[in-house]
């Protein structure tokens, strides 16, 4: 097996966990994004016609304490306060060149999204500074939702404070696991007595939504640990709760261990037992009076407690990426910066080209994009298809649709398809019916 190989999920989830990526997060699947189409990006920018998408902010926060042994997104654990200042001028100057693109030309962001890595490694100093600066370029006064990832040691009273006076309105707390022990084997560098104490702080500060994530199938979780976890959750009680199944990509230190030993499973639960856990803590939250709104969210209030970062992405919205290997998205061309801390600093610094690959996408690869993205959330409406792009979906897929509703796994009603429970637990594993047939079985990073 090769570093590049990409395990089909229809597979991976009736077996062990291998290694591999599993969440679908867009489509076409990353590795058909290429060099040719890096200039599609600068031709959209500067082309006359402003664009008429909500327009979204994402900012990455390459930085962390410790690298967790699960991780694949690109962090540093060894960047010093002079690396920190130039990182965040060189974003600055990132966008402040999205800013005075015709594309871009007066609009405004409906949403914000910092991510990482870990955006509270910052100083509360640098994160006042450093969203002064950004709203002086794009004002956010038109901004639904403003989302912050945090790792609940990095916090202070202080910096929540912080964090809510600069327009955070969505404050994801990175919790995963409430047992030290486990927290401790998977590479975290928190512990469960930082998370109640910043839980506290982000509600005494008035966050009006405060999620916390949860990752079923952490190195060495058992049914009673997991269990723990639930009860913790409910004691909290948090706007939002967020629960990922433990994958393996394959630059995780997890991935490298088992290449040095000869293994092809990883040492964590395979996917029927992560499904079950995930089923559980559901019918747990739901029982307490939470919806589940997506095959990994339950939230308390649907009517108040919403996700815009990922519905309005989910729709189309255009999105500027900002720093080192971020992902972007405007007028239907994807994009992802260069994946090197020192080359992108020094290209912003330089004023030279930073997008590392592009795809510019047809209106049927959007239209799946689109299709595919929305069924994670647990139901899709056919008539939302056919009206943005003329294509009757019950025709062009009836024959899996038949087919998902003969098992028992789909649900029509009226103009809303539904998924049970069991198919939305394994949604990622079942879109890849709809890819277009050279994108099938295709590597997916």
């Amino acid at each position: 097996m090769s570093d590049s190989t990409f395990i089909k999920p229809d597979r991976e989830t009736r077996e062990d966990t291998k290694a591999g990526n599993y969440f679908i997060a867009n489509y076409p699947p990353f590795s058909f994004w290429n060099e040719k189409d890096i200039p599609c990006v600068d031709s959209l920018l500067n082309s006359p016609s402003p664009g008429q998408a909500p327009l979204g902010l994402y900012y990455h926060v390459p930085f962390c304490r410790r690298r967790c042994h699960f991780c694949y997104f690109r962090v540093y654990t060894d960047k010093n306060s002079s690396d920190v200042r130039r990182y965040l001028d060189a974003t600055i100057k990132e966008l402040e060149k999205y800013s005075k693109s015709p594309y871009l030309a007066g609009r405004k962001p409906k949403f914000i999204y910092f991510g990482g890595g870990t955006p509270s490694y910052l100083s509360a100093q640098q994160l006042t500074e450093l969203t002064n600066r950004m709203k002086d370029i794009l004002p956010w006064d038109e901004a639904e939702e403003v989302t912050f990832e945090c790792e609940p040691g990095t916090l202070t009273e202080k910096k929540v404070q912080a964090i809510r006076d600069f327009g955070v309105t969505r404050l994801s707390l990175g919790i995963e696991n409430f047992s030290d022990r486990i927290l401790e084997t998977n590479g975290r560098a928190h512990r469960s007595g930082e998370v109640f104490r910043a839980y506290q702080w982000a509600r005494d500060a008035g966050i009006e939504n405060i999620n916390i994530d949860l990752i079923a199938g952490m190195l060495e979780e058992t049914d009673d640990n997991w269990s723990e976890c639930i009860e913790r959750v409910l004691e909290l009680s948090p706007d939002c709760v967020t629960i990922y199944q433990m994958e393996v990509p394959f630059n995780t230190t997890i991935y490298q261990t088992m290449k040095g030993e000869g293994k092809l499973s990883a040492p964590v639960a395979d996917w029927p037992t992560k499904r079950r856990w995930v089923a559980e803590a559901f019918s747990k939250l739901e029982e307490n009076g939470y919806s589940v709104t997506s095959t990994c969210t339950a939230v308390k209030n649907p009517d108040q407690t919403k996700f815009q970062y990922r519905d309005q992405l989910w729709g189309g919205a255009d999105m500027v990426a900002l720093g080192v290997a971020s992902f972007g998205h405007l007028g239907g061309i994807h994009y992802q910066n260069i994946t090197q801390f020192e080359e992108y600093c020094k290209s912003m610094e330089q004023e030279k080209p930073i997008v590392r690959r592009a795809l510019l996408t047809t209106e049927e690869e959007r239209f799946i994009r689109e299709f595919i993205l929305q069924w994670k959330l647990g139901a899709v409406r056919p008539s939302y298809f056919l009206e943005k792009f003329g294509i009757d979906a019950g025709a062009r897929y009836q024959g899996i649709i038949d087919d998902w509703e003969g098992k028992g796994i789909l649900t029509k009603h009226s103009d809303l398809w539904i998924l049970s429970r069991d198919a939305l637990l394994r949604v990622d594993s079942l879109l890849h019916q709809f890819f277009l047939p050279y994108h099938q079985d295709a590597r997916y990073v």
